[in-house]
């Protein structure tokens, strides 16, 4: 991502870029991509959660040479941040996840590619060329439609799956369900179209058909699972978000290492959702390669912990020995860079992504990145800091709820 470009006189903050989006999407995307769950509160303090910091600059340190990069899948990269995967973005724009795939590819940020995404894997995998790339799953119960995109994934080069833990049932949005929210036409749930209709693999919660095809989707309707009181029924018919997405089966005794075999020896294994130290230690402890503290972008647990205020007991839980990574409310370089403070390796961005797909496709997502990249750097350099590793808890202090600052360990000097 070197070099100086342009600034795009219209927008010029994520801020920016997100009223830019409100008045491009119509009104059942934008209340798609933008809602949490119930009354929003999680999804606020995500991003409220970072403004209980502020940073300590260090000054008369040389910052001449910044150096943003860090490990990534056994590789740099040039950014401690990827696109998180977000799912369906042909409604943000026509060119959807191939439009973000090549944005990251032209900025060699990381992409997260969603199960439920509008553009196939393999399709995906051909926009994004050599740049690195990441699976989000989510484990059906039954096994069979998993392994087969996981062996897909393997094939097309994905680096990763990243494990969706936090969806044993699906949060209550309400705008979802005002909106009757359907993919419409002629978007599909690309991933699993094998494995449906051609009427049903365009649905998302239901069906999207018209009169006309009613009697086709009679013949093959979706429906979750349930317990009959006496054993758990799966779900049923052609794969749908809300019919097979949540998997209330799931377990870390049988389903991470089932995993794990089935993505080596190419793939990693990561689990994202992770929000308690205890969960923490059970993903080390079963030899997970990663973990991703996230809350569904506060779409799922309304009144969960802000991803931030998270974040510091699963990193002093897991004591270095695989990485963690943060998203959720990242909306500035300065976000990103308190997240590192306290401990993140990596950060994801899901919905910025969104609103700059939606501004101006490729060029959009790539004008988001470049405003998170030139915030970080310049966040960097007047903090006193040349590259990942100088970034620590001595960087930040905290404001109590009465306005007072603290430190989360006491200044000791330098003897």
């Amino acid at each position: 991502m070197a070099g100086q470009q342009a600034h795009d006189l219209n927008c010029l903050t994520i801020a920016e870029l997100e009223k830019h989006a409100e008045v491009r999407m119509d009104k059942q995307t934008r209340d798609y991509y933008n809602e949490g769950a119930d009354s929003g509160s999680t999804l606020l303090e995500n991003s409220q959660a970072y403004g209980k910091y502020r940073i300590r600059p260090r000054v008369l340190r040389d910052i001449s040479l910044i150096d943003t990069s860090c490990p990534l899948f056994g590789d740099r990269s040039p950014l401690p941040l990827g696109v998180a995967p977000t799912a369906m973005q042909c409604l943000a724009h026509p060119d959807g996840e191939v439009a973000t795939a090549r944005a990251c590819k032209k900025t060699g940020v990381v992409m997260g590619l969603s199960s439920f995404a509008t553009s196939t894997l393999e399709d995906v995998a051909a926009a994004s060329g050599s740049n690195p790339r990441v699976l989000q799953l989510y484990l059906f119960e039954e096994r069979g439609h998993s392994r087969k995109l996981i062996r897909r994934a393997k094939a097309a080069g994905y680096k990763a799956v990243f494990l969706t833990v936090d969806t044993p049932m699906l949060g209550r949005r309400n705008l979802e369900i005002r909106n009757q929210f359907k993919l419409p036409k002629p978007y599909k749930i690309a991933n699993f179209a094998e494995d449906s209709t051609s009427v049903a693999s365009k649905t998302v919660m239901d069906d999207s058909s018209s009169d006309t095809e009613e009697t086709e989707q009679t013949k093959s309707e979706s429906a979750a699972g349930y317990h009959d009181g006496e054993k758990r029924r799966p779900p049923t018919g052609p794969i749908t978000f809300h019919s097979h997405a949540a998997n209330p089966t799931l377990c870390w005794e049988r389903d991470i290492d089932w995993l794990k075999k089935e993505c080596a020896p190419e793939m990693q294994v990561w689990v994202k959702g992770v929000a308690t130290a205890e969960d923490a230690i059970l993903a080390v402890h079963h030899n997970v390669d990663g973990i991703v503290v996230s809350n569904h972008g506060g779409r799922q647990l309304n009144g969960a912990l802000a991803t931030l205020d998270a974040l510091p007991e699963i990193v002093d839980a897991v004591q270095g020995k695989i990485p963690v990574h943060v998203d959720g409310g990242i909306r500035h370089g300065t976000d990103i860079f308190k997240a590192l403070a306290l401990g993140a390796d990596f950060v994801w961005i899901g919905r910025p992504i969104l609103w700059g797909l939606s501004y101006k496709g490729q060029e959009g997502v790539e004008l988001c990145l470049r405003l998170l990249r030139d915030e970080f750097t310049l966040c960097m350099g007047l903090a006193g800091t040349v590259k990942i590793p100088d970034i620590s808890k001595d960087y930040l202090v905290k404001i109590d709820k009465a306005g007072f600052f603290f430190r989360h360990e006491p200044f000791r000097p330098i003897r």
